[in-house]
């Protein structure tokens, strides 16, 4: 897990799928007690990991798409891997029995498939599924879990439009996460460690020098 403080908020960065990562969240929660958390996930996969993860009677099985299954193969060398993020349930588990506000910050899952069609051209996305599946066949193998998450990351999202997407997520974040800064005076953001230098780059630019960008300038050429 990596850390930086920037503009009053505590970023955390951790590698998306290592038990270990999510035990790591959950103790620096507990030493910082922040009175809110956001977190880079979407308000739908926040209430399904609340409804089905984080105090269910019984975990239902998670289905995985073949890239999801090829990176915790992949990630599987590094330590203990659980399904879902560990990380992302054990910073909700922590914060719903701390009784501190959990606001998801990604767009909902409605919103992100229409800007992935608005952003990823038909050519890029045949380019994309390409690598993926070369990158699921043939994972990445360097030294560390932190490394195999920004490889990972990099050989899939290679293209431009890949980049104007994570950069579009990234700026609506930033977005919501001002929101909730200027209703806490203690917050955390736990994002994936693949995304945690685009993110604080942006929260070093400050809240009110982001805004999310829309239209035209997102639209792919077709």
């Amino acid at each position: 897990m990596i850390e930086r403080v920037l503009n009053g908020v505590t970023v955390l960065g951790a590698v998306r799928g290592l038990v270990a990562e999510g035990d790591s969240v959950r103790n620096r929660l507990e030493r910082m007690t922040p009175s809110a958390v956001g977190i880079a996930i979407s308000p739908d996969e926040l209430k399904g990991l609340r409804e089905y993860f984080v105090s269910p009677e019984t975990e239902p099985v998670v289905p995985l798409a073949p890239t999801e299954a090829g990176e915790v193969r992949g990630l599987a060398r590094y330590g203990e891997v659980g399904v879902p993020n560990p990380v992302a349930v054990e910073a909700i588990r922590w914060s719903d029995g701390a009784g501190v506000e959990v606001e998801p910050l990604d767009p909902s899952d409605d919103d992100y498939s229409e800007w992935f069609a608005d952003t990823i051209s038909y050519v890029e996305l045949v380019r994309r599924t390409l690598r993926e599946r070369r990158v699921v066949k043939r994972p990445p193998t360097p030294p560390t879990a932190d490394e195999f998450a920004m490889s990972w990351s990099r050989t899939i999202n290679k293209g431009a439009g890949s980049r104007r997407l994570i950069a579009r997520r990234d700026a609506a974040v930033i977005e919501g996460l001002g929101r909730l800064r200027a209703r806490h005076a203690s917050v955390v953001l736990l994002v994936d460690r693949e995304r945690f230098d685009g993110v604080v780059t942006l929260l070093n630019d400050g809240f009110a020098s982001v805004r999310t960008p829309v239209g035209d300038s997102y639209r792919a050429s077709r």
